[in-house]
């Protein structure tokens, strides 16, 4: 079981989520929505989940490859549902970036792994309607 604490601690909408080990995250509410924007958005949260999720399988992919990654970053676009109430994620893409000595193949597998089977985080984006995309660049 996960257990994760919310307090507010700035305005009406700033909070700070935090969990058993004491990790934090400060989220808010836009200033168009009364908030201060002292914190990262809810549902940008999503996004960020599966991003670091992901890598984390694609690192672990990769290192059981014998694969040196010298460099990971990526960026990933999201487009919610427009005028609903909840406004879901519809789209999202993400483009991986990968530098080091890898292969190519190696690396197009593990992301694709890591997206279709792996992360928990894009499964539960996909069942809730979401339609992930991503591309992958190695050393570019």
């Amino acid at each position: 079981m996960v257990t994760i604490e919310i307090t507010r601690v700035h305005g009406d909408y700033g909070f700070e989520a935090k969990n058993k080990n004491g990790h934090t995250v400060q989220t808010d509410s836009s200033s168009e929505s009364g908030g201060n924007d002292a914190g990262v958005r809810p549902m940008q949260l999503l996004l960020m989940g599966l991003g670091s999720c992901s890598a984390i399988d694609i690192v672990s992919i990769l290192k059981k490859q014998k694969q040196q990654i010298d460099d990971f970053t990526m960026h990933i676009e999201g487009e919610r549902e427009e005028n609903k109430t909840p406004s879901l994620w519809k789209t999202i893409h993400i483009v991986f970036h990968l530098k080091g000595p890898i292969d190519k193949d190696k690396a197009q597998r593990a992301c694709q792994l890591s997206i279709e089977k792996y992360c928990s985080v894009a499964e539960t984006l996909r069942r809730a309607g979401a339609i992930i995309t991503w591309q992958l660049k190695v050393n570019e």
